[in-house]
């Protein structure tokens, strides 16, 4: 089975089993939700959990799982990851790509010249930014914007790309 990182544990919070998580994914509401299936990733099999309940709290997901009523019943899934299965990834819109289908790809030029691989997605603000690491030169930041981005295989591992001026 697939796992994805939606979030990591970075602290507890209070005494009664609530976990402060920091999110990774752009459906906060879904993969936090009452019932929600999620793993702990640590060594050897992940750790299933369910979703008690999860509030917003100063950037933060305050997480409560299902039978972790203490403390010290959390205290050891601390700078843990989050995770979800594959099986519970939700289909997207055309277009629109999970963060795993995107790093790693090729990026080329409308040209044909080959740039690089995306090694990081960044998400500083209006729009995602894809980390391209070049042999040689710094990494170029590409915008994900449509005057940048014309298209995207997954099927052929390639990303078509059309530089601005000011960008390389």
């Amino acid at each position: 089975m697939e796992f994805y990182n939606v979030g990591k544990i970075v602290n507890t919070h209070g005494i009664r089993g609530e976990v402060r998580v920091m999110p990774t994914t752009d459906f906060v509401d879904e993969r936090f939700a009452a019932g929600q299936d999620l793993y702990l990733k640590r060594d050897g099999n992940p750790l299933k959990l369910m979703v008690e309940s999860a509030r917003q709290h100063k950037g933060f997901i305050l997480v409560k799982f299902v039978g972790y009523d203490n403390i010290n019943d959390v205290q050891t899934f601390r700078d843990h990851e989050l995770m979800v299965s594959g099986e519970d990834q939700e289909p997207l819109e055309d277009g629109q790509y999970y963060y795993h289908q995107i790093i790693g790809l090729v990026v080329k030029t409308v040209d044909g010249d080959e740039l690089g691989k995306i090694k990081e997605i960044l998400s500083p603000g209006a729009n995602d930014v894809w980390v391209v690491q070049r042999t040689g030169k710094q990494d170029l930041l590409l915008p994900v914007i449509d005057d940048v981005v014309k298209d995207v295989d997954l099927n052929a591992g390639v990303v078509t790309v059309e530089l601005m001026e000011g960008l390389e």
